[in-house]
């Protein structure tokens, strides 16, 4: 059964976000395994609402004025193009509103954005069990071959 429509607006964050971004960005890291200070939580909001941090952004889903999703997203520099590309790095919705087009809406909303800054590649990245969000990345994007590998930890 598809869940109707949610009416949603996304509009880049706001400070009086705090509180519900970090309410939803502390789940989001939860469903990835991950918790993270507050000093670390505090000093990416200040990095999303700098204005002098251009490549770092963040918009928010909201419906009745309380923000519901959330995705944070990078521009930078590639040797393979002349134009910056973004990186999606971070997208959650509440799941109670999943399944009714406010991801989607989230990721569009960031190919505009790249589109505006002439960056016309857009990429991110999940693990191979996040099943929900891949059956939505497959329908606005393509899987690519590529494998990641990170630094050990110290």
């Amino acid at each position: 059964m598809t869940k109707a429509k949610v009416p949603v607006e996304i509009r880049p964050l706001r400070p009086a976000d705090a509180d519900a971004w970090r309410h939803l960005w502390t789940a989001y890291l939860a469903f990835y395994k991950t918790d993270l200070s507050d000093a670390i939580k505090d000093a990416t909001f200040a990095r999303l609402l700098d204005q002098s941090v251009p490549d770092l952004n963040a918009l928010v889903a909201v419906q009745d004025d309380r923000p519901v999703g959330l995705v944070h997203y990078i521009f930078h520099r590639h040797c393979w193009r002349i134009e910056d590309t973004c990186y999606l790095q971070d997208l959650y919705v509440d799941p109670a509103l999943r399944g009714a087009g406010t991801g989607r809406r989230l990721i569009e909303a960031v190919y505009a954005a790249a589109d505006a800054a002439q960056a016309p590649s857009v990429y991110w990245m999940t693990e191979h069990h996040n099943t929900t969000g891949r059956q939505l990345y497959d329908r606005v994007g393509t899987l690519t071959d590529f494998i990641k590998y990170a630094r050990p930890a110290a």
